[in-house]
């Protein structure tokens, strides 16, 4: 039996090192039911945590968390802090914006170089294209996933970076296996874009315009949480597999009896 666990909204702390944070808990489901709170959350890395933010994070019962970043983020970002009794599980997704040299022109490239790879709608249109591609590409990740919190490991953190495309994509498909509202998860995700919760964005540009208005304004869809990125993701697993529901028993292998768990877990039905 899935343990049940009082139905009260958790209060979203202010975390000093760990931007992103939040409980996805409340968002209602199309049979009238809702996300348990306190089930699962998301957040950017753990990295950075402090000693504050690791022992708020320590009352929260995590079972498991799922680190979505790759070798090279955590090369720059470092390992997430240890929590004790909780699983971390290293699941990389592809970067979001793939490319070595890419990004390292996204950090110090002129404002010439950066009109010509960003400008003219190439940053958003490359968004939307990876999360096209995580769709197709990651469903023996995202399975994985899934399958792993149907089984035991709920309460679940997931994140990668800013917490904002790899975990932003993997929160909305746990969402969408379980029956909430497309509108609400969409809700959910742009939430990434309050100031509070928006990764920083930092060059290694030295020249004078290196945080210019323009050069900020060709990087925000790189940044940016914005429903059309997610929209492709939802518009790709229909034109790949015709429906949500053959995509979560296809293309991810999720059958009756899984997702039946993953709702005991994850839902209050109505």
């Amino acid at each position: 039996m899935t343990q049940q666990l009082p139905q009260v909204p958790s209060t979203e702390p202010e975390l000093t090192g760990v931007r992103n944070f939040r409980d996805v808990g409340g968002l209602p489901t199309v049979n009238g039911g809702s996300v348990r709170f306190g089930r699962l959350f998301r957040s950017g890395h753990l990295a950075h945590a402090t000693e504050e933010d690791a022992a708020f994070l320590s009352t929260l019962g995590l079972h498991t968390i799922f680190d979505f970043r790759n070798q090279a983020d955590r090369k720059v970002e470092g390992p997430d802090v240890d929590l004790p009794g909780v699983r971390n599980v290293n699941i990389p997704l592809n970067d979001p914006a793939d490319g070595k040299e890419f990004w390292k022109l996204v950090s110090t490239g002129e404002l010439e170089q950066l009109r010509a790879i960003l400008g003219d709608g190439k940053a958003a249109a490359r968004m939307s294209d990876s999360y096209r591609k995580m769709i197709v590409a990651r469903t023996a990740e995202h399975s994985r996933i899934l399958h792993a919190m149907a089984e035991d490991s709920v309460p679940a953190l997931m994140h990668c970076a800013a917490g904002k495309d790899r975990a932003g994509l993997s929160i909305a498909i746990s969402l969408l296996a379980v029956g909430v509202e497309r509108e609400a998860i969409e809700a959910d995700y742009v939430k990434s874009n309050d100031p509070h919760r928006r990764y920083k964005v930092r060059r290694s540009s030295t020249s004078a315009d290196a945080m210019s208005p323009e050069v900020m304004e060709l990087l925000s869809p790189l940044f940016d949480a914005r429903v059309e990125y997610l929209r492709a993701a939802f518009e790709t697993i229909e034109q790949t597999w015709g429906t949500v529901e053959s995509y979560l028993t296809d293309g991810l292998q999720l059958g009756t009896g899984t997702r039946e768990r993953l709702r005991e877990r994850l839902v209050v039905e109505a």
